[in-house]
């Protein structure tokens, strides 16, 4: 694995519903976990957050590889 940093965002809330694409409920109520230098750490965090709420099915966490958006042609440090 590389030393490189790859930003990534872990951030969440309740969405408006569970059909079509993510749509926050009210984005000043967005939860901003915080930013990883890796996809692990950010996984981490993730899955800290979504256990903590697991009771509230509206309520989803998501990794945004910043990385990506800062940088395109970024290489990923891990495999889907």
């Amino acid at each position: 694995m590389s030393d490189k940093q790859l930003l990534h965002l872990v951030i969440g809330g309740e969405l408006k519903s569970l059909d079509g694409a993510p749509e926050f409920r009210d984005l000043t109520q967005v939860d901003l976990v915080g930013a990883f230098p890796t996809y692990q750490a950010a996984r981490q965090a993730w899955l800290a957050k979504a256990q903590q709420t697991v009771d509230n099915a509206l309520m989803r966490y998501f990794i945004i590889h910043a990385h990506k958006l800062l940088d395109p042609n970024a290489d990923d440090d891990h495999e889907h």
